[in-house]
C-alpha cells in the first residue's frame, strides 16, 4: 500500500500536490488574479490614454493643417490684392503723368503765345514810335505856326465834346 511513497515520483507528486494546497491555503492563485487585474486595468487606463492622445494629436494636427491652408489662402489673397493695387497705382501714376505732361505742354503753349503777343505788342510800339516820329518830322517840315495854331484848338474842342 505504501510502496508507491518509495519511488521519487511519488515523492515529487506529493510535494506538488503539498505545495499547491499551500498556495490554495494562502489564497495565492487571489492574489496573482487581483495583481493581474490590477496591472490589466492599468494598462487599460494607459492605452484608453494613449488613444485619446493620439486623437488629441489628429486634432491639433488637422487644426494645424487648417491653420496652414488658412494662411495660404490669405497669403494668396493678399498677393492678389498687393497686384491689384500695384495695377492701380500704375494706373493712376500713367494718368497723373500724362495729365501733367498736357499741363505742361498747354503751359508752354500759353507761354509762347505770351511771347508772340509781348513780340507783336513790342514791333507795334516801336512803328508806331518810328510812326510818330516820322510825322511829327513831317508836320514840322509842312506846317506853319499858324496852322499848328488851329489844328490845337481843334483837338482841345474834341476833347471837351468828348468830355461832355
Amino acid at each position: 500500500m505504501f510502496d508507491f511513497l518509495s519511488t521519487p515520483e511519488a515523492w515529487v507528486a506529493v510535494s506538488f500536490i503539498g505545495f499547491v494546497a499551500l498556495l490554495l491555503y494562502y489564497k495565492i492563485p487571489k492574489l496573482v488574479t487581483d495583481v493581474l487585474d490590477k496591472r490589466s486595468t492599468i494598462i487599460a487606463k494607459e492605452i484608453e490614454e494613449a488613444v485619446k492622445l493620439r486623437e488629441d494629436a489628429q486634432a491639433l494636427l488637422a487644426s494645424y493643417q487648417r491653420q496652414q491652408r488658412d494662411a495660404e489662402k490669405e497669403r494668396e489673397d493678399i498677393v492678389a490684392q498687393a497686384r491689384q493695387e500695384a495695377e492701380l497705382m500704375r494706373e493712376e501714376s500713367e494718368a497723373a503723368l500724362a495729365a501733367q505732361i498736357d499741363r505742361r505742354a498747354r503751359l508752354a503753349e500759353e507761354r509762347i503765345s505770351q511771347a508772340e503777343a509781348q513780340a507783336m505788342k513790342e514791333v507795334k510800339d516801336v512803328a508806331a514810335d518810328i510812326a510818330a516820329e516820322a510825322a511829327r518830322k513831317i508836320i514840322a517840315q509842312t506846317m506853319d505856326h499858324t496852322t499848328g495854331d488851329k489844328l490845337i484848338e481843334k483837338s482841345i474842342a474834341e476833347v471837351k465834346n468828348k468830355l461832355h
